[in-house]
């Protein structure tokens, strides 16, 4: 399982996607922030809760997945997934699902500790690269009017665009 806000989806989840489908047969795909109204802040990483940080909704953000995923070829259970509520985990994931984590500052850390309390298999991937882009690099260049669709793969672009919105 790969899991991120996907706000939006850009060209390092795309990475994350490709080295869990590389790793195993059946690749679950959780979307964290799930419920607006349920975002807790994080100690870890200080800006996840805003609402600037987290423009679309899930529904738009699982459209996103799903368009990436198609245009891979890569068949995904996408699903909720409360990441800051782990006596919550139990009702979204099976106990057996492998989880992969792209390891490139505290939060990530923060969630693999989370993951190995709570029993699941951990796997790191990446781990010691530099993160390349941000969901945060991709919301600033489409408010400044910037080249956003270079940092998010074909389908995002194309959702993206029949949202006719840019993030405030």
């Amino acid at each position: 399982m790969i899991h991120g806000r996907f706000q939006p989806f850009h060209l390092g989840h795309l990475e994350y996607l490709r080295g869990a489908a590389a790793r195993c047969d059946e690749v679950w795909v959780g979307i964290t922030n799930p419920d607006p109204a349920r975002v807790k802040e994080e100690p870890s990483d200080p800006l996840r809760h805003l609402p600037e940080s987290n423009p679309y909704t899930y529904a738009e953000r699982l459209l996103m997945v799903k368009a990436v995923a198609a245009d891979e070829r890569i068949d995904v259970h996408v699903i909720p997934f409360p990441v800051n509520e782990p006596e919550l985990w139990d009702a979204y994931v099976p106990r057996d699902v492998t989880q992969f984590i792209r390891l490139f500052s505290q939060w990530g850390g923060t969630k693999i500790d989370r993951l190995r309390d709570a029993g699941y298999e951990v796997v790191v991937l990446d781990e010691g690269l530099e993160k390349e882009v941000s969901g945060a690099d991709v919301r600033v260049a489409m408010r400044e009017g910037g080249d956003w669709r270079s940092l998010v793969p074909a389908g995002v672009a194309r959702v993206l665009d029949s949202l006719d919105r840019v993030p405030v």
